[in-house]
């Protein structure tokens, strides 16, 4: 992806919108640091959620293993130590 500084995306934002609408993105730098990227807007949609993507991958045993509880000794050293590491010390 191509990169250019500040004031030269200022002189040429028309132009690299257009750009980027076509897909072609660009990073924007700030004293050679890269601060944005221009993408076209359509790569930053979400897809919709699709129902039934998980049939088949979520059988029994595992919706089990994720619900059953913690072991007892897990547990135990969870809820005595301080959440803050630095805490302790």
């Amino acid at each position: 992806m191509k990169q250019l500084n500040l004031a030269e995306a200022k002189a040429k934002l028309s132009h690299l919108v257009d750009q980027a609408a076509r897909g072609k993105g660009v990073i924007i730098a700030k004293s050679g640091i890269p601060m944005a990227k221009l993408v076209p807007l359509d790569d930053e949609e979400t897809q919709k959620f699709k129902f039934g993507t998980l049939k088949g991958v979520l059988t029994d045993d595992l919706v089990e293993a994720i619900e059953a509880p913690l072991p007892e000794d897990l547990l135990n050293v969870m809820m005595k130590e301080p959440i803050d590491p630095h805490e302790g010390k």
